[in-house]
């Protein structure tokens, strides 16, 4: 079977894709060059620079995190969405999340890109949480399932990394139902 050219490029442009985000999300972005992506896709670096124009425009693209679908329902439901999308991000290692997150602190599009897909579930969150509070424990959970992401996939904390995505989010799903319930406040 002969592949077309189309097709032919079509592949070795998912090869780069491929070895750029597994390589940006090992190393960031300050440590992966062109070259070794380009080897890493069995390719040579001027059809990496011809396909993707720039490093920097080959990460943005790798980089982009994935929006979670749409976060809507009771308290109990919001709970079981994000309980269920946790689980599934400590499975599965999410490569081009990892990436963005290696590279936060030394390259600002990566921060830009996290700050914006966090801000976006924060925002779909929030708006369904009772109380005055709502914003800011849509940020406490946001802040706590990507320390959890973080700890299990970047640092590869013991407990963490050893622990099954069940176990984990087992442990964490109390905490999230009451940030999502809310507490009535009580004045002593």
């Amino acid at each position: 079977m002969t592949t077309s050219r189309a097709e032919a490029r079509r592949l070795t442009e998912q090869r780069i894709l491929d070895a750029a985000r597994r390589l940006f999300g090992e190393q960031g972005y300050d440590r992966t060059t062109i070259r070794a992506i380009a080897a890493a896709a069995n390719s040579d670096a001027g059809l990496v620079m011809r396909y993707f124009g720039s490093k920097e425009k080959l990460f943005a693209q790798v980089a982009t995190i994935p929006a979670d679908g749409p976060i809507t329902g009771s308290p109990a439901e919001i709970a079981k969405l994000l309980t269920a999308g946790l689980t599934d991000k400590l499975a599965d290692e999410p490569t081009a999340a990892l990436a963005a997150l290696r590279s936060i602190f030394t390259h600002p599009e990566a921060g830009v890109e996290v700050r914006a897909a966090m801000t976006r579930q924060q925002q779909q969150v929030a708006a369904q949480l009772p109380g005055d509070d709502a914003v800011l424990r849509a940020a406490l959970i946001g802040a706590i399932t990507l320390g959890t992401v973080i700890g299990r996939h970047l640092i590869h904390l013991e407990g963490l990394a050893t622990a099954t995505p069940e176990d984990i989010t087992a442990a964490i799903e109390p905490l999230l139902s009451h940030l999502i319930q809310g507490t009535p406040t009580t004045t002593p």
